[in-house]
């Protein structure tokens, strides 16, 4: 019940609100959209919503498993700043070794794959 709710008031917030600019990055079996979207006052924030395909079987369709965040730009800073330390921990202290700058990146450099996505064929070691 408490999900449904919840569904109700992020619709409810994401309703109507005009978009301002989007980046969608495929990542394997994922889709993750970065949209910047403004309030009724010109206020802006990020959504950060990943999307995954899901096939059900019983009724032999595809449908969309989507998760959504919602970050305002007070905490813009803080989040980058979390993320950044996170990515660089595992570049630096877990997969040294591995040449970040153009793994997973196809011609177009779109990332491609999502670390779930990968074999042991897709490291670079020296």
């Amino acid at each position: 019940m408490w999900f449904y709710k919840a569904r109700i008031v992020e619709d409810y917030l994401d309703k109507d609100r005009k978009e301002i600019f989007s980046e969608k990055v495929r990542a394997g079996k994922r889709t993750y959209f970065f949209d910047v979207k403004a309030t009724k006052s010109n206020d802006y924030y990020l959504t950060i919503t990943e999307s995954k395909r899901k096939y059900n079987k019983d009724e032999d369709v595809y449908s969309y498993e989507k998760h959504k965040i919602f970050l305002y730009k007070e905490d813009f800073n803080k989040f980058l700043a979390a993320l950044n330390q996170t990515v660089d921990h595992v570049k630096e202290e877990l997969l040294p070794d591995i040449d970040f700058e153009h793994f997973g990146r196809d011609e177009d450099s779109d990332l491609t794959k999502s670390p779930s996505d990968l074999d042991s064929s897709d490291l670079k070691w020296d």
